[in-house]
């Protein structure tokens, strides 16, 4: 059984993580339906071990991006065998938008990733690192190879 502390430290850590964590799974799935599930998902699995989680927020930053590394490997599969309809997209509201939103996908998932929890997060590389199950020197060439891929995309727009 629950106590108040309990459901305080997880409506505590649920408002300050949920939309962050969502925003990443949406950079990786490119699914806000899909976001929003893996993001559950996490907070559910976080919530059944929450007596041997030390770091919460860590937790689900990793629970997030394994969930979405799931996905994207799924909906791989589901293309290879002619099963998966055309992606929806918003319209972009503007021609610069546009242009990132193209050039963040010619990003694999993990350097998508590893320049979220970076550069909208603001996390340094060592709490990036088992986010991403790597080494943080691996995180800072993630972040390199991806912000050349970036630019060199963003040059050619």
């Amino acid at each position: 059984m629950e106590t108040a502390v309990e459901t305080s430290e997880f409506n505590m850590v649920y408002a300050t993580h949920y939309v962050p964590l969502v925003r990443l799974a949406y950079l990786t799935t490119g699914s806000t339906a899909a976001a929003e599930d893996v993001v559950q998902d996490a907070f559910v699995e976080w919530w059944r071990r929450r007596d041997q989680v030390l770091t919460p927020a860590a937790y689900l930053r990793r629970a997030v991006v394994s969930r979405c590394t799931s996905w994207v490997r799924r909906r791989v599969l589901e293309r290879r065998h002619g099963e998966q309809g055309p992606l929806a997209y918003a319209t972009p509201p503007s021609a610069d938008a546009a242009a990132v939103r193209s050039a963040l996908h010619r990003l694999n998932h993990r350097q998508r990733a590893a320049a979220f929890l970076r550069y909208y997060l603001d996390l340094p590389e060592t709490e990036i690192a088992p986010a991403l199950r790597c080494r943080p020197g691996t995180v800072k060439s993630l972040l390199h190879r991806g912000l050349s891929t970036l630019k060199e995309h963003l040059d050619e727009h």
